[in-house]
């Protein structure tokens, strides 16, 4: 944890204060993975971490503000994820390996933060700008990289004068969102998991190259 970390009335917690207030943030994660985001009350969030409400309300104005430090965190660490693209070369076996690792890293991060990506996504899908915000800051960082890659690649005459860079790279990432969040309902449609990465690379392959991997 970096800067100073403050009470809800203003107040820099201390050292002891700051484990308190991360600990009450850990215990809703857990729950948040085990109930429904409606369910989590105040109280048991309290009685998990081994304190009383009113310590909870010395951090965090309700449940909701608790989730969305969580989820703010999370955001930061889905910067990361520009990194799966940025600097990566699409041509030749080169791109293989990139569309790959994409996949794999974007659902890997979707399986760590499934908890609370499924309270973001219910709060952008009910028109919470905030959650909205920390939302299309996960999916930006690989839909700008992405968008740059598709435009190297058009500049280089690699790629169709007619593809619109951030539409490609936009329908891209929104499809491994949908289907990083629907990882689970795949097993109900006889797709296996590992049938599922290779064909989902493929996919985002033909998007960013217009054409089938090098092997």
């Amino acid at each position: 944890m970096t800067g100073q970390v403050r009470t809800v009335d203003g107040r820099v917690a201390g050292r002891r204060g700051q484990a308190t207030r991360q600990k009450l943030l850990d215990c809703l994660g857990e729950m948040l993975s085990t109930s429904p985001y409606r369910d989590v009350k105040v109280i048991d969030v309290a009685r998990m971490a081994g304190t009383s409400p009113a310590t909870f309300y010395q951090y965090f104005p309700d449940v909701e503000g608790a989730v969305l430090e969580l989820a703010e965190e999370m955001a930061k660490e889905g910067a990361s994820l520009t990194d799966l693209v940025a600097g990566r070369s699409w041509i030749g076996k080169s791109g293989a390996l990139a569309a790959e690792e994409l996949v794999d890293g974007f659902l890997s991060f979707w399986r760590k933060n499934d908890a609370i990506l499924r309270v973001v996504d219910l709060g952008a899908a009910e028109g919470d700008k905030r959650f909205y915000k920390i939302r299309m800051k996960i999916l930006n960082a690989v839909t700008n990289s992405l968008t740059d890659s598709i435009k190297d690649l058009q500049s280089k005459g690699k790629v169709d004068k007619e593809v619109s860079p951030a539409a490609m790279a936009g329908s891209l990432v929104a499809m491994l969102a949908a289907v990083a969040s629907h990882q689970k309902g795949f097993t109900s449609w006889g797709v296996k998991q590992a049938e599922l990465k290779p064909n989902l690379a493929l996919l985002v392959h033909l998007g960013v190259t217009g054409k089938k991997p090098v092997k």
